[in-house]
């Protein structure tokens, strides 16, 4: 099992754009957890993901996050996804970001 994990500052918007993750992940049929968590959390919910995605507000972490969670591929997701909540080009993202060949959403 995948495990895509989505920092982000509040929570709110984040948790809309999640479960449209899980929506499509569903319908590709994907083997994956996926959750948000506020960037404090970095340390101890980021270090075991496969892939760490950031909410557009919090790109400036991303350095700092990379740092305490070394070997995980960070990045931010593009505002204009975050923004519409394309959870289907997310995940998309996510999957390239890991390397893994297959159907892009």
């Amino acid at each position: 099992m995948k495990k895509i994990v989505v920092f982000c500052a509040g929570g709110m918007s984040s948790s809309l754009l999640i479960n449209r993750m899980r929506d499509t992940a569903a319908e590709l049929k994907l083997d994956c957890e996926i959750n948000a968590y506020g960037t404090s959390s970095a340390g101890s919910c980021g270090k075991d993901a496969d892939v760490i995605l950031l909410a557009p507000q919090v790109r400036f972490s991303k350095a700092e996050i990379m740092q305490k969670c070394p070997g995980v591929p960070v990045q931010v997701i593009e505002m204009m996804d975050y923004g519409t909540m394309n959870g289907k080009k997310v995940v998309s993202d996510a999957i390239a970001l890991m390397g893994e060949r297959g159907e892009k959403a």
